[in-house]
């Protein structure tokens, strides 16, 4: 026997063997459809509760039948043949061809049946008990009753045998059962010996005790063995020894399993529980006593019913090791082992076990061939996996399938060895989902793995399946990457690229033929992402929300700032909505930082972005990454096509000819602040072009990327620059609303008057502006700083005893400046230092611009645009002061005015002339004006005093001053030699003193010489013995009542010498009193004085009017009680006329 059966169990030993064979030519297909049927009558319970148990195979080897004796469950008892005949011609050669299968197996054969198909008429009608006719394969119910039919004949002949065999007549010799290779040995023995006796009579209680087992009489072949054991041990029969304690083993395994071994649940365990009545029972089966017991009841008690479990496989051991003696029985031994490892993975003693397949493995059969090396090889996997050794299953596997692809196999099977190998990874830890690899450390041995995939790439290559191939070579770079060398990846990546270039590898899932699914491999270690960051637009194009209209999004907000319960998991984080928006229509930037781990450059090719929710445009990049380049940003872009909440995925590359979707979700070593955001719908976009040259200047507080543009421009202080601004529609949304507002963002300087002023009417009026539209936009930049200079650094110019009063009004009075003797020139380095120090402004221009879709939900944008001002001191006042008029309405102001520049400057004021400076030089110019009324400029209401400072709202009041006085003195300044020009201010000048003196006082005073008003260089005239009246009226301005007051008038004559004469009494007489009485001058109402005078001869007189001293004058300043000089000349005569 060369061919072992490697399916057998020890269960299979109380089986008999029925061989379910096709006669003639019969569908393949409709043959197994009856196999199948009939080979679920597998138990048959026979009368009294007896049952017998069939096994039926479809082949079986003639020469595997004379091993009958031995075991006699390897005996062929029953024979049922399957044929089709379409006409009774065929009938004779049909059953002739029956009878020739039944002599193949007619020397074990206890009964046999033919069923034939497709055949009705006379024939049929024959009542034969070994053929069944029927119409065709669909019509033919009564097949499994049939073969209960046919195993009950098989048991009564059974039966029949066993009692035949275990019966002894007058004493016949027992003969000798022999094995095939036996015959030969015992030619010419002496057949009368004891020895030979008792050979016989232990092979032949072996052979009832089979029998026994096949009748279901299990108690009584657990004597039989017991018994053939006891006799075969006597005679050193070791082959059938062997036989005999596998028999006992096999009815003990049924004893204590009767759920079987291999694995199928045959439910035996109901007839297993009569064994000892049905040995009572069966009284004539007994053997005289020539040998054997003619009662078998007394032997019950010896056996002890059966083996224990740990017993079982100890003889198991002794049987295997008996056969080993043998080199003829190499299938038996083979047999045995594996039944023994069967029973010994149901009590899980795989240490055990594994030393029976261990001895399997090196049980020699002779040659093989290469169909039965594969068998074998496979079993012993299956083998291996029943008790848990999972990787000595693999490479058992692995080697059968490597069999399948011997050199000698003419046709090698590639298939079939793909399929093997596929089933050993489990065995090595291997799957073929890349996603098993990404949790944790790697399991298994990374070399055998390499090894096996790179076996799975060539076979499916050999199957001419290169899809399959560049899948398991994706794989194998996939998950085997940090344990590939160098070379090996070079290699790996080049066998990559040949195989894609055939067939490109890509997302979706191969199915093979018998179902299995093997899914993508996405390449997420070439390049290896370490985060995924979405960014937000560029400032000028990102999107804000009306304020009024942000409540809408935040009414699902929690209330509470931070709940340490909250569970903060990776998922969430992907999750979470990014708090900026992208716009749709609008390009979007997502940044990865990605490296490279192998060690040659990597080209990566068609590199883009995964996303759902809205429609996404990506826009592909391929980049080139050098070898082990480390962390290294790239940055994908796409557009959003519509509006709504877009969430990014992941990405997909193509490496090596090979696409990958890598996902997010699959790469939990990913960092990323969140992959979802919002899209809101399309808004316009704004260019800016300008008429000044662009700078690379940035405003302090601001960042680069915050201005869209930023301009330069150098000016002196007080001059105006037009900066023209062209604003382009570039989006392709209308543009609907635009606003424009400025911000001073440096603010050490301070800055009087409007630094950046426009007019937007005309601008406005041109909206909506459509796409492909420009709008044109003046702003005039205009600086005026501080004005004030340092007077320590100039020598005083004082009078030197020079009345001003003096000269013209208009001339300037005009001094060189001198150094002083203890510090440097003012040319010096040092010096011009301080004053040529420039001063820089820096202001931004803010647009506010809205249109189209993103209009209606309420969003803008906004450009800015930076202005960067080098401002470059024009002129300085050092010094500023007063001196009085003649009038008490006006007043002289002096300026000393330096001029810091390197070149020739003119300043002029209104109605002065020209006062021209050369580089360096400083220069007094008196200017009169008139007084300013202060308290008529608008005062700020009661809710901004609530609201402001002290301080602040003193600033306010001294600016306020400042710009009246300003507009009145209209300075202005030159420099021919550029052509520049500007305005000079003197806000930043003007102390509280000089604006008391430039303050009209609030009490206002007119002093009327004979109806005339009399003030500045009006002289009045009059007649010498004539009475000359004197009114003097008080108008309040003041916010208080004033008085009761009294005034004194005294006259006097000034000799122009600095000499005065009061002595006047002979020269002047008063008409009534010299002194005036004024009642209390509620606010802005008026009284008047009167009185009058005599002059006695003719002189000019001079009237000075003051005031008594009392409590109620004291508490006003000094300065509301400044009244005018009066003078008055007197004459013989009247004065004429117009004179």
């Amino acid at each position: 026997m060369s061919v072992p059966d490697y399916m057998q169990c020890a269960e299979d030993h109380q089986t008999v063997l029925v061989v379910v064979q096709p006669v003639g030519i019969v569908p393949e297909d409709q043959f197994f459809k009856i196999y199948k049927r009939i080979a679920s009558v597998s138990q048959v319970n026979i009368r009294d509760s007896q049952r017998i148990l069939i096994r039926y195979r479809h082949h079986y080897l003639p020469e595997n039948n004379e091993w009958g004796d031995f075991q006699t469950h390897r005996k062929v008892v029953g024979l049922i043949s399957i044929t089709t005949c379409a006409t009774s011609k065929e009938w004779p050669q049909t059953a002739e061809r029956f009878h020739g299968q039944k002599e193949v197996y007619s020397s074990t054969l206890y009964d046999s049946r033919l069923l034939v198909f497709g055949l009705s008429g006379e024939i049929t009608e024959q009542q034969r008990t070994d053929v069944a006719f029927y119409p065709s394969f669909e019509e033919c119910s009564d097949v499994e009753k049939r073969v209960e039919d046919f195993v009950e004949s098989i048991y009564i002949v059974l039966e029949s045998k066993r009692l035949d065999r275990a019966t002894d007549k007058s004493g016949d010799k027992i003969p000798l059962l022999c094995v095939p290779f036996e015959k030969k040995d015992f030619v010419g023995l002496d057949t009368d010996s004891r020895h030979y006796k008792k050979r016989c009579q232990g092979r032949m209680r072996k052979h009832v005790g089979d029998l026994c087992l096949q009748a279901g009489m299990l108690q009584d072949a657990l004597v039989h063995y017991h018994m053939a054991v006891e006799l075969l041990r006597g005679v050193n029969d070791f082959l059938w020894l062997g036989a005999a304690l596998e028999g006992l083993c096999s009815a003990s395994v049924i004893f204590h399993y009767p759920g079987g071994t291999a694995g199928k649940m045959m439910g035996r365990k109901q007839s297993i529980s009569q064994p000892l009545d049905a040995g009572k029972r069966h009284r004539a089966g007994a053997l005289t006593t020539n040998g054997i017991s003619a009662d078998t009841s007394t032997e019950i008690g010896r056996a002890k019913n059966c083996l224990s479990p740990e017993d079982i496989i100890e003889k198991y051991k002794e049987a295997i090791s008996y056969y080993g003696k043998y080199k003829n029985a190499g299938v038996i031994e083979l047999e045995a082992c594996v039944k023994a490892v069967r029973v010994l993975a149901i009590q899980k003693r795989a240490r055990e076990a594994s030393d029976f397949l261990q001895n399997a493995v090196y049980i020699n059969l002779g040659q093989l061939s290469e169909e039965e090396k594969i068998q074998r090889y496979s079993i012993l996997s299956e083998l291996y996996e029943l008790i848990g050794f999972h990787r000595k299953s693999a490479f058992f596997k692995r080697v059968a399938a490597m069999q399948c692809v011997a050199p000698t196999i003419p046709e090698p099977g590639w298939r079939a060895c793909y399929k093997l190998l596929l089933e050993t990874l489990p065995g090595y830890s291997l799957s073929l989902d890349p996603k098993d690899f990404s949790k944790g450390t790697h399991r298994g041995w990374a070399a055998v793995q390499m090894r096996l995939l790179h076996e799975l790439v060539y076979a499916s290559r050999r199957m001419g399946n290169p899809a399959l191939s560049v899948r398991h070579l994706s794989f194998l770079l996939q998950t085997m990457l940090d344990f590939l060398s160098d070379q090996e990846k070079k290699e790996v990546t080049q066998s990559l690229e040949n195989y894609t270039s055939k067939c490109p590898g890509g997302m979706e899932i191969i199915t093979l033929p018998d179902g299995l699914k093997l899914p993508p491999v996405p390449f997420t270690k070439l390049p290896i992402v370490r985060s995924v960051k979405l960014l937000n637009l560029p400032v000028s194009l990102r999107p804000h929300k009306v304020k009024g209209l942000l409540g809408q999004n935040i009414s699902n907000a929690s209330p509470f700032i931070y709940s340490p319960i909250i569970m903060h998991n990776r998922g969430e984080e992907r999750c979470k909505k990014i708090d900026f928006q992208w716009v749709q229509g609008d390009v979007c930037e997502v940044q990865l930082m990605v490296y490279n781990p192998m060690p040659y450059e990597l080209r990566v090719e068609n590199m883009g972005l995964l996303t759902s929710g809205v429609e996404f445009e990506s826009l592909p990049a391929a980049l080139s990454l050098p070898a082990e380049s480390g962390l290294y940003p790239v940055t994908l872009v796409g557009v959003p096509r519509t509006a709504g909440n877009i969430t990014v995925n992941g990405y997909h590359t193509s490496v090596f000819g090979v696409t990958s979707d890598c996902l997010l979700d699959g790469l939990p070593s990913v960092k990323t602040s969140g992959c979802l955001v919002e899209v809101i719908p399309a808004l316009p976009r704004l260019q800016l072009q300008t008429s000044l040259p662009r700078s690379a200047y940035t405003p302090h507080p601001m960042s680069k990327e915050e201005l869209s543009s930023s301009v330069s421009v150098q000016l002196f202080n007080g001059e105006t620059q037009q900066l023209t601004i062209t604003l382009e529609n570039i989006g392709s949304e209308d543009i609907e609303t635009l606003e424009l507002t400025s911000k001073i963002v440096s603010t050490k300087e301070k800055v009087f008057g409007e630094f950046l002023s426009w007019e937007l009417d005309e601008a406005l009026s041109h909206l909506p502006l459509k796409p492909g539209q420009s709008v044109t936009l003046t702003v005039n930049i205009k600086v005026k700083l501080d004005f004030s200079g340092q007077e320590n650094l100039l020598q005083d110019l004082n009078d030197d005893g020079i009345s001003v009063t003096g000269l013209p009004i208009s001339s300037p009075l005009r001094q060189v400046l001198k150094p002083r003797a203890e510090t440097k020139p003012v040319g010096s380095e040092s010096s011009k230092a301080e004053y040529s120090h420039i001063k820089t402004l820096e202001a931004v221009l803010n647009f506010k611009y809205s249109g189209g879709a993103g209009k209606v939900e309420g969003y803008y944008r906004e450009l800015s645009l930076g202005v960067h001002v080098d401002v470059e001191p024009s002129v300085f006042f050092t010094r500023v002061s007063t001196l009085p008029a003649t009038s008490t309405r006006h007043c002289h102001l002096l300026l000393d005015i330096f001029n810091p520049t390197e070149h020739e400057l003119t300043v002029r004021a209104k109605n002065n002339q020209d006062l021209v400076l050369h580089a360096s030089e400083c220069q007094r110019m008196a200017i009169q004006v008139d007084k300013f009324d202060f308290e008529s400029l608008p005062q700020p209401d009661q809710e901004s005093i609530r609201f402001s400072n002290p301080k602040q709202l003193e600033e306010e009041r001294q600016h306020a001053q400042g710009c009246q006085i300003n507009s009145k003195l209209g300075i202005c300044w030159s420099i021919p030699s550029l052509r520049r020009c500007g305005e000079a201010s003197v806000e930043g000048v003007l102390n509280q003193l000089v604006l008391e003196h430039l303050q009209l006082a609030p009490l206002q005073w007119d002093v009327l010489v004979n109806k005339k008003p009399c003030d500045c260089d009006v002289i009045a005239d009059c007649k010498v013995g004539d009475a000359v009246s004197l009114e003097v009226k008080l108008t309040n301005r003041s916010k208080n009542s004033v008085g009761p007051l009294a005034l004194n008038v005294v006259p006097y004559q000034d000799y122009q010498n600095g000499v005065q004469n009061y002595d006047l009494e002979d020269g002047v007489t008063f008409i009534g009193s010299n002194t005036f009485y004024i009642d209390t001058v509620k606010p802005n109402e008026s009284t008047v004085c009167e009185g009058a005078l005599l002059f006695l001869y003719t002189g000019d007189f001079y009237l000075s009017i003051k005031f008594q001293d009392d409590s109620a004058g004291r508490e006003l300043p000094l300065a509301w009680f400044t009244l005018p000089s009066v003078h008055i000349r007197a004459l013989d005569t009247p004065p004429q006329a117009g004179a």
